[in-house]
């Protein structure tokens, strides 16, 4: 069908041909992060499923993102005119749907060729059976995914965190004392050089080969206590050294999505029980908390709930799942990759028909993205100056008109403050506007051609249009049922009011 690499040198070569300089990093200055949606289409006497890998299939790059930043909670607006979650993986995800409503408008409207096909309600669409979606991001999606035991062998993350003596509290162990409060926000920063720097070899199986330091660190001689991190039992013996054969877990890498506020914390103990792995997180602010949680744990909702959103739920019969999520050269562990984007959501009780938890497949690329952080590092050897995350976002979507859209802090880059509130000062894939996109959709179609779910009630906000997906809102409530997505922060009901 298609391997790893392949997948990520198509997104690659998107990247460089298709996206302009504008929004892409200062070069030897600046990093950023790439996210992907690749479709896939099988010959036309197969099935997407097929478990034949010498069948030939067409791949295609139908949204991609770039970026890194998030906006604190004191920027978010109630007007849906700015992004709150500027990650790579959000936003191509957000241009994936923007893609999705285009399709569902070649469909319903145009009549014209179109991903979907008709489904057996009135209203209603299907995904063509000999398609399928693969996602694809650069690097390991930040929260659960990145908390990946380190072996023994391998150099420490950031400085080691050990006891005082005293109290039991946890301190960062630093040998240059100056230096101990940027080695500390190094460790929070989940793509600083001290978390992300890593051994260019294969991609490891079920624990990271990776190989992540920071200056001349010590390998640590302190056991870890790890009784109460959460790690896998395959994960204690090898950090207990009971595991024959076995390299012993000594720490893990970091991720800087802190825990949800009021809920179970990390332990920060010395070593591998730093972290609770399995836990939601809120992605890290700058001195403003955000209210975004972390792409671990939007991915894993996407594997129930698909990434259709709520909205595009009013047009369909059942929701649009990722077939496999493939991450390119980066720190990496299978098994992470697994807690965190499936394991927490196996055993959902009570969905709504056509919602599951489908199998997703979960691939490693041998393959680096040239504008990461860590290949951008290489590139610029001993230059001067500090390395900082590019600042903009791109967003670019399979559609016609206007494919592009770059964005920084939120809105479209080069927004003076007079222009914001204003429609020019909006993102194409912000809520408001990928809300007018559905509404334009649905005047679009016929009343009696139009799903029941729009036509029995009046309908007028975000909010409303969002509640009456009743499908999709159920299968969200019974995914908030399980542990640990009770914890999910959501925004409350007046951010979502616009028209």
């Amino acid at each position: 069908m298609w391997t790893a690499d392949e997948i990520a040198q198509l997104c690659y070569a998107h990247y460089r041909g298709k996206l302009p300089k504008q929004g892409k990093p200062e070069p030897n200055r600046e990093w950023t992060l790439l996210a992907a949606v690749v479709k896939i289409q099988a010959p036309a006497d197969q099935t997407c499923d097929t478990t034949d890998k010498e069948v030939q299939v067409t791949k295609e790059v139908v949204s991609m993102g770039t970026g890194t930043k998030c906006i604190g909670q004191t920027k978010m607006r109630k007007s849906g005119d700015i992004l709150n979650d500027s990650h790579a993986e959000i936003i191509a995800k957000r241009s994936f749907q923007r893609y999705l409503l285009h399709q569902l408008h070649l469909a319903a409207v145009l009549k014209e060729d179109s991903i979907f096909v008709p489904g057996t309600q009135r209203g209603l669409w299907k995904l063509r059976p000999d398609l399928s979606f693969v996602f694809f991001s650069s690097h390991t999606p930040c929260g659960d995914a990145s908390i990946i035991p380190m072996l023994e062998f391998e150099e420490q993350p950031c400085c080691l965190v050990i006891s005082n003596g005293v109290n039991n509290s946890p301190v960062e162990r630093s040998d240059n004392l100056e230096d101990s409060k940027d080695n500390k926000r190094d460790c929070e920063d989940p793509d600083s050089p001290a978390a992300k720097k890593m051994k260019l070899g294969a991609p490891a199986r079920a624990l990271s080969s990776c190989i992540a330091h920071h200056g001349m660190q010590e390998s640590g001689t302190v056991k870890p206590d790890v009784s109460s991190s959460g790690l896998t039992t395959e994960e204690l013996d090898a950090a207990k050294g009971t595991a024959p054969g076995r390299f012993r877990v000594v720490d893990v890498h970091r991720t800087g999505a802190k825990c949800v506020p009021g809920d179970t914390g990390d332990l920060r103990r010395p070593g591998a029980a730093y972290h609770q792995v399995g836990l939601l997180r809120v992605k890290p602010g700058r001195g403003d908390r955000t209210c975004s949680m972390s792409c671990s744990d939007k991915m894993a909702r996407w594997n129930v709930l698909g990434c259709q959103g709520a909205l595009l739920m009013h047009f369909l019969e059942k929701p649009i799942y990722l077939s496999a999520v493939v991450v390119g050269k980066c720190p990496y562990s299978q098994e992470a990759m697994r807690r965190a984007l499936t394991g927490r959501c196996q055993e959902v009780l009570d969905l709504p028909r056509g919602f599951g938890v489908p199998e997703l497949k979960i691939e490693q690329s041998g393959l680096l993205f040239e504008q990461s952080r860590h290949a951008v590092q290489v590139q610029r050897a001993d230059g001067a100056g500090r390395l900082v995350p590019c600042g903009a976002a791109i967003s670019w979507s399979a559609v016609p008109e206007h494919p592009l859209d770059v964005t920084a802090n939120g809105f479209p880059q080069g927004t003076t403050k007079k222009e914001i509130g204003s429609p020019r000062a909006r993102s194409r894939i912000s809520k408001v506007e990928l809300f007018r996109s559905f509404q334009k959709l649905l005047s679009s179609i016929a009343e009696d051609k139009q799903p029941d779910s729009v036509r029995v009630q009046k309908l007028d906000t975000y909010q409303e249009y969002k509640e009456a997906a009743s499908a999709y809102q159920e299968a969200w409530r019974a995914l908030r049922r399980k542990q640990p997505f009770a914890s999910w922060i959501r925004n409350p009901p007046d951010y979502h009011q616009f028209k």
